[in-house]
């Protein structure tokens, strides 16, 4: 007959259940899961897991020869529905899992811990006892982050996937975090970002979810090293001035046998009405956004990763599908809400709730959502009644945008409101215009593959589309392939195509954007006013005969106003006359057409004299030479 070989004892003695059952204890990493503790002089590891439906739990692995008999936790006196316990003599590195004997059914069920720091890598599934001392390096970068990371500062995101970025052809593998830090560290620091953006890195089993089906919400994925490994590569970017937003994944899990779903025999994370708690595209749970518990759980990871990891930001993925009840559903797959709308209301306080947590703890960090509709205040403070996000992608712009370039310039006079209707309601939130993974799959191609004409028009409208978008308000997002004109659809199984930038077109195409960074970095107009109509003024939008629209970017002082005149057609317009304020004259300072790039040169080398010639409106103009294809970007002198 075995005998129990858990020592009673918590860590929660200071422990406020209290909060936890109100949805509001932030820093559960903190006691539960597995902790590294000396127990009157003997070393061991105390263990804290919430499984309110369960009849016992015990903690197996290697040290029991995964049987789960001699290790048996004990349920709190508190009804917190947490079992807790010192094992004695077992350390870091120690591989585990919890064996849960269900009051339901007589369910026996092995779990990882859900507040795991490590995770064994797939298609192993043990957690694994981790705590690191990490000595971070990034003091001055954390200590001036809340101005690098300010909504009036230059906000250029590359997103990556890290498996698929650049692998070891040699060793026929991905790099490691380590190796990243070398590599992607200095290659995002020469191209001109100012911060990275990981798709999921957190543990993941099933390699095409991309890391958007999480299993491990407390641990970078094994796939690249440990989580020291990762923290260095963090750490790395942080050194080298570029701030890293990670990819969190609120909105679904998947139902794989050691995760989340029926964790204790019951509906422990996921909401029990399959009309809310499944999701039907993505084969995956829905998190129960109504159970207090599943709020701290939530809102303490996201916490978890900007405090122990230093992350910049959160891309909160999939908030549409959060918001509403009906999202991808027929009728009669959905029940109305207490008012008889469609709207997510436990959800929608959630992500209130979330974005209050991380402000208030660190209000240097950005939330960026993920959300497609037109629901109103997403970007707006809680207070006023918003969801509290400090930016939400700007996918009407995205899709305008990208039809627009796929017609040929002769068809693009009758479209010239898909490239000026997103002012219309640039300002209505603080939008970041993306161009991200989701516009390069499922047969969409490459985004040069979507431009029209020749290898060069071809070229020419890509530059001209990334200088648009440079020039337009709000902050901006490139994913990895686009900054040298990636020409195939992007395969997370492989690398990019790194044998492209050989070639001068592509070559080209990589130094236009380092230079379209560092204007995009240095010159004020561009970032001061990101958000606000004070930044914006068209000059002209309706010139769809020559396709062509010219506006003013403006910063906090007029003096460092910028005019820029975007032309889609590839026709060389010479002596085009603008409209413009009152000044000595212009210069331009870019060119999208520049030689350097793989343009044609068609640029305007002299300063152009403004003259008291009314036009567009203003009473003084001035005459420029328009590029093929391309925008010309002009400063007062």
């Amino acid at each position: 007959m075995s005998t129990n070989k858990v020592i009673p004892h918590s860590l929660l003695s200071d422990f406020d259940i209290d909060l936890f059952k109100s949805g509001k204890h932030f820093r559960l990493y903190e006691k539960m899961g597995s902790h590294l503790v000396t127990l009157d002089g003997v070393e061991g590891t105390y263990f804290a897991v919430f499984a309110p439906a369960a009849k016992s739990v015990a903690v197996m692995g290697e040290f029991d020869f995964w049987q789960g008999n001699d290790y048996q936790l004990n349920v709190r006196w508190d009804s917190s529905g947490i079992w807790e316990g010192f094992i004695p003599n077992i350390g870091k590195g120690t591989l585990y899992k919890y064996k849960i004997h269900s009051n339901h059914n007589g369910q026996i069920l092995e779990k990882a811990d859900p507040f795991a720091r490590r995770c064994e890598l797939r298609p192993n599934t043990a957690s694994i006892i981790w705590e690191d001392d990490y000595k971070w390096a990034d003091k001055k970068w954390m200590s001036k982050r809340k101005d690098v990371n300010a909504l009036n500062q230059p906000y250029s995101v590359y997103e990556v996937h890290l498996a698929s970025w650049r692998r070891n052809v040699m060793e026929d593998r991905s790099l490691t975090y380590r190796e990243m830090a070398d590599e992607l560290v200095s290659y995002v620091k020469e191209s001109g970002f100012t911060h990275v953006e990981f798709m999921p890195i957190m543990e993941h089993p099933y390699d095409p979810s991309w890391g958007y089906q999480l299993t491990g919400y407390f641990a970078p994925t094994a796939r690249f090293g440990n989580p020291e490994d990762f923290k260095f590569l963090v750490d790395k970017f942080h050194q080298n001035g570029i701030g890293v937003i990670l990819d969190w994944v609120p909105s679904h899990f998947p139902e794989d046998a050691h995760g989340l779903g029926n964790f204790d025999g019951s509906n422990v994370y996921e909401h029990p009405d399959p009309r809310r708690g499944y999701h039907q595209d993505w084969k995956s749970l829905i998190f129960n956004y109504g159970r207090n518990e599943v709020k701290s759980f939530l809102i303490s990871n996201a916490l978890f990763w900007l405090d122990l990891y230093h992350a910049d930001g959160l891309r909160v993925d999939a908030v549409a599908s959060m918001l509403y009840l009906d999202y991808s559903r027929e009728d009669g797959e959905w029940e109305p809400n207490m008012y008889g709308g469609n709207e997510n209301l436990e959800a929608i306080a959630f992500l209130k709730e979330f974005n209050e947590a991380v402000y208030g703890n660190y209000p240097d960090v950005q939330t960026i959502a993920e959300e497609s509709t037109s629901f109103s205040g997403v970007t707006r403070p809680v207070y006023t009644g918003g969801l509290g996000f400090g930016m939400k992608w700007m996918m009407g712009w995205m899709h305008d945008t990208l039809e627009y370039y796929k017609k040929e310039p002769i068809y693009r006079r009758h479209h010239q409101n898909e490239v000026t209707f997103s002012l219309v309601y640039a300002f209505s939130e603080n939008f970041m215009l993306p161009l991200s993974h989701d516009e390069v799959v499922y047969g969409k191609g490459s985004i040069i593959d979507r431009m029209p004409g020749d290898e060069w028009q071809r070229f020419a409208n890509l530059r001209t589309l990334y200088t648009s978008m440079f020039t337009h308000p709000g902050t901006k997002l490139l994913f990895m392939g686009g900054e040298f004109g990636q020409t195939t659809e992007w395969d997370f199984e492989g690398s990019l195509p790194w044998h492209l930038l050989q070639f001068d077109p592509h070559k080209g195409m990589h130094e236009f954007i380092k230079d379209l960074n560092k204007l995009y970095r240095t010159e004020k107009a561009l970032f001061e006013h990101s958000f606000s109509g004070e930044g914006f003024e068209w000059i002209d939008l309706s010139d769809s005969d020559n396709s062509v629209i010219t506006f003013l970017r403006k910063g906090k002082d007029s003096k460092n106003d910028l005019l820029v005149a975007c032309s889609f057609t590839p026709v060389v317009r010479t002596n085009y006359r603008i409209g413009v304020p009152e000044s000595k004259g212009w210069k331009e300072i870019f060119n999208s057409d520049n030689t350097k790039y793989w343009g044609s040169g068609v640029s305007n080398s002299k300063v152009l004299k403004t003259e008291a010639v009314a036009w567009n409106g203003r009473e003084h103009s001035i005459q420029a030479t328009l590029p093929p294809l391309g925008v010309a970007v002009f400063k007062k002198k």
